[in-house]
């Protein structure tokens, strides 16, 4: 067996195992842990396949920026995640039927993609074109529209969770820049007059 085989089957394992640990450990904070674990053998996947720049972008991308999000999110909300597991068995039905027809709707769009034969990066890497090049000629040509509908579904997720987030406690002093630039001189300056001797 080969050194890629062996990398392969290892990488492979962890993720699968990180996987089941994100959705069966009680704690959340543990199921991000396994999420980043997860995300660096998928990465590892990655770079045997000779998509280096994807393998870079789930680890920066994903593992520094999104799930310290949800890190954060998680530790910030301080939600009761035992009262939300009491309910979990009355929305099992509801949950089964949206990952049935996410599950449909995959096999789906894979079914209709090998159907019309779309471009692979095997097709559009003509030369010594690298695979960074070649993924963003099919990115920016082909799915354009797919790439930035993706990108504003992940702006507004991440202006979700600021506003679940920010809350305003009252009692607390907050910079405003209008008053601060609207002050005047005489609003600003008192002249004393100290006595030699004197204090203030």
């Amino acid at each position: 067996m080969s050194f890629v085989a062996i990398a392969f089957y290892v990488f492979a394992s962890i993720a699968i195992a990180g996987g089941l640990l994100v959705i069966s450990s009680r704690n959340p904070v543990h199921s991000v842990l396994f999420l980043i674990l997860t995300f660096f053998s998928t990465a590892g996947l990655f770079v045997l396949l000779g998509a280096e720049f994807l393998a870079m972008l789930l680890v920066v991308v994903y593992v520094g920026a999104v799930a310290v999000l949800f890190l954060f999110v998680v530790m910030m909300l301080d939600v009761d995640f035992v009262e939300m597991r009491q309910g979990m068995m009355q929305n099992l039905p509801a949950g089964a039927t949206v990952g049935v027809i996410l599950l449909f709707e995959l096999l789906l769009a894979f079914g209709a993609r090998s159907a019309e034969g779309a471009k692979s990066l095997e097709e559009i890497a003509v030369g010594q074109v690298s695979n960074t090049r070649a993924l963003g000629n099919l990115i920016y040509d082909d799915y354009f529209l797919m790439f930035q509908t993706a990108g504003m579904i992940l702006l507004v997720a991440m202006i979700g969770a600021i506003v679940l987030t920010l809350y305003h406690r009252p009692g607390i002093k907050r910079q405003n820049i209008a008053a601060q630039v609207a002050r005047t001189r005489d609003e600003a300056v008192e002249l004393v007059d100290v006595k030699p001797g004197q204090g203030i």
